[in-house]
């Protein structure tokens, strides 16, 4: 059920109101109910005054003496305290409007991650659901205290920018729960690896869902989220209970950056294992150098080695055509030897330009 067809009243009164009517009604005080029902005195009156609540012993007794089910006692009781409990959680939901303000609102709901609603209390209350949290206290302990450190292993606090980030972890995982895969093997992933470098060396129109879908076949889920204002993040990768997660960005829409990060993140998954959270392009306390330089060292295996760059090197002066013909040799895109060099200062920014291809994964 949605917040839209939600029905919540504005008020609803405690059965010591029904009880008092009831007494009134039959004539019978206080101090006679409570004897008929074998209660003590101030019990009884405290339920009239609605400083005690009907227990289900109650109920019953009471069922005796009124000739009121016991049921609608209960039921009674258990809607005034709902009410009381949503009351309460409206003033908690007032008070958290200015964590709310400290995420990118406005593009969430842009890119269809949030309800488009117009108050604050009621984009508070979705940002809290997005997340699956109860409180800004419980995402607070989540995310920067790590008190579920089994399930989150980094603390965000030291980030420059944790609201959003956390944000598109988030939503990574809320996606990543929507595929279906095998149970992961290792065996099989790296067996896919020649297939994925074939996809990277066509980019076809339909390449991520090729993508995707040979990893889902090895358990391994990967997720297109895009980037957040002030979280320029490039990829992630993590464990969810026992199934790798890859997730990425497509950050400045250049597939030779898409597929360096892809193949960076398949290294942490086959090097490290399930120890560690990797956010790429963001600094953070846990983070660890080496590790992103044995995944880097993976992933130029896989997009271009070494010993290809310097065989590429060799034959310069570089022009598009030679370009073309080593990346039909080493079974590459022409970008990525493009950007290797442009990277490396090896050749100027104007060579080339045309070799890349643009990512729209957004459409």
């Amino acid at each position: 059920m949605t917040k839209q067809n939600q029905y919540f009243p504005q008020s609803r009164p405690h059965p010591g109101e029904t009880l008092e009517e009831k007494l009134q009604e039959m004539g019978m005080g206080p101090k006679e109910f409570a004897i008929r029902t074998d209660k003590p005195e101030k019990t009884i009156i405290a339920v009239i005054k609605g400083d005690s609540a009907i227990t289900p012993d109650m109920a019953i007794q009471f069922e005796s003496v009124t000739r009121i089910p016991a049921h609608f006692w209960m039921n009674s009781q258990r809607s005034y305290d709902e009410f009381i409990a949503r009351e309460k959680r409206k003033e908690m939901i007032a008070q958290s409007v200015e964590w709310a303000r400290l995420f990118p609102v406005a593009d969430m709901i842009k890119k269809g991650w949030l309800h488009p609603y117009t108050k604050i209390e009621d984009k508070t209350s979705e940002l809290l659901s997005f997340f699956s949290m109860s409180s800004p206290a419980a995402w607070k302990d989540y995310y920067f205290n790590q008190e579920l450190k089994i399930a989150f292993r980094i603390s965000l606090a030291y980030t420059n920018e944790p609201y959003a980030i956390s944000a598109w972890l988030r939503k990574g995982e809320l996606q990543a729960t929507e595929l279906t895969t095998n149970t992961y093997s290792e065996k099989k992933f790296k067996e896919i690896l020649p297939e994925i470098k074939a996809l990277m060396a066509k980019q076809s129109d339909d390449f991520f869902m090729q993508l995707q879908n040979l990893c889902l076949k090895a358990g391994v889920k990967v997720v297109y989220t895009p980037c957040l204002p002030k979280a320029p993040i490039s990829g992630s990768t993590r464990w969810l209970n026992d199934t790798p997660f890859i997730q990425l960005t497509g950050r400045n829409k250049r597939n030779d950056v898409f597929w360096f990060t892809f193949f960076h993140e398949a290294g942490h998954i086959l090097i490290h294992g399930k120890k560690d959270i990797f956010l790429e392009n963001i600094e953070y306390p846990d983070k660890i150098n080496d590790k992103e330089l044995e995944a880097d060292r993976f992933a130029m295996k896989w997009t271009l080695s070494e010993d290809e760059e310097k065989e590429i090197l060799n034959a310069a002066p570089l022009n598009e055509e030679k370009v073309r013909t080593f990346a039909q040799k080493f079974n590459t895109h022409p970008a990525i030897i493009i950007g290797r060099l442009q990277h490396k200062g090896y050749i100027p920014y104007t060579l080339g330009r045309e070799l890349f291809e643009q990512l729209s994964l957004d459409d």
